[in-house]
């Protein structure tokens, strides 16, 4: 019988390097048995045939799941603590309820899957694909989604804060009335979302493409919009604006304000 070790206290902090499973190692046949009494799994690498034989959601912690195929499978309300996915292959999978924190997966695969009212906090997903994905009610918080890919997703009731959102594709995406609150969107392409009465707070929306986004009523106060031409600012029609950021558009046409 493997004796797995208790879940240690993690580090919270964004942005600290986190201690992740080491390379692949010879795998162990993992069962129901193998779950400690608080249904937790630690520094292990896991199979998908592995996770398939575990029929009741735990938790893993300090796994090692890179280059894993975990596709189409129900791993619905599993918790991540402190794990490795970076290609981790999760396309069509049930993620509902599920939790992340303080994961590392850059250029893992969750087309399609269903990320209804999961949770990712303090977590590195850069590059990963969200295509097609369902995330209503799913929240990030603290996390770098650096590249990632939001297209076509059903994302109602999303939220994102303290997050990285630099160069990423999330056309169509409704932040109606949300307050927004340390998110950079640098360089993204924000094509037909909605900020309409949005709030935003120590923001970036520089060098974003706007192109038929809606701002009507936005407080854009609290955002940088350095990068946006003149002739992108009529996008922003009804929004709030300080008299710095108008001095700022207007200079990118060469006028100056005294």
């Amino acid at each position: 019988m493997l004796q797995l070790q208790k879940a240690m206290p993690y580090p919270d902090a964004f942005h600290k390097r986190i201690p992740l499973a080491g390379s692949r190692r010879r795998s162990y046949k993992l069962g129901m048995d193998d779950l400690s009494t608080d249904k937790s799994i630690c520094n292990k690498t896991v199979t998908r045939d592995e996770m398939q034989a575990l029929t009741e959601p735990g938790t893993l912690t300090n796994c090692n799941l890179e280059d894993e195929d975990l596709s189409k499978i129900d791993l619905s309300g599993w918790k991540f603590e402190l794990c490795n996915l970076r290609r981790t292959n999760l396309a069509g999978a049930n993620l509902e309820d599920t939790t992340w924190k303080s994961c590392r997966g850059g250029f893992a695969n969750f087309t399609g899957s269903n990320l209804s009212d999961a949770v990712f906090t303090a977590s590195d997903f850069n590059n990963a694909s969200m295509k097609r994905s369902t995330l209503e009610g799913a929240s990030f918080e603290r996390c770098k989604l650096t590249g990632v890919d939001f297209s076509d997703v059903k994302a109602i009731d999303i939220s994102f804060k303290e997050t990285l959102l630099i160069n990423v594709k999330m056309i169509g995406i409704s932040f109606r009335k949300a307050n927004l609150e340390r998110l950079d969107f640098s360089q993204s392409d924000l094509r037909k979302c909605d900020f309409r009465m949005a709030s935003f707070e120590n923001c970036s929306l520089r060098e974003t493409i706007v192109d038929d986004a809606r701002f009507e009523g936005a407080d854009l106060r609290g955002a940088d919009l350095g990068g946006i031409r003149l002739g992108d600012a009529s996008r922003f029609r009804g929004a709030t604006i300080s008299r710095e950021q108008a001095a700022q558009l207007l200079s990118e046409v060469g006028l100056m304000v005294r």
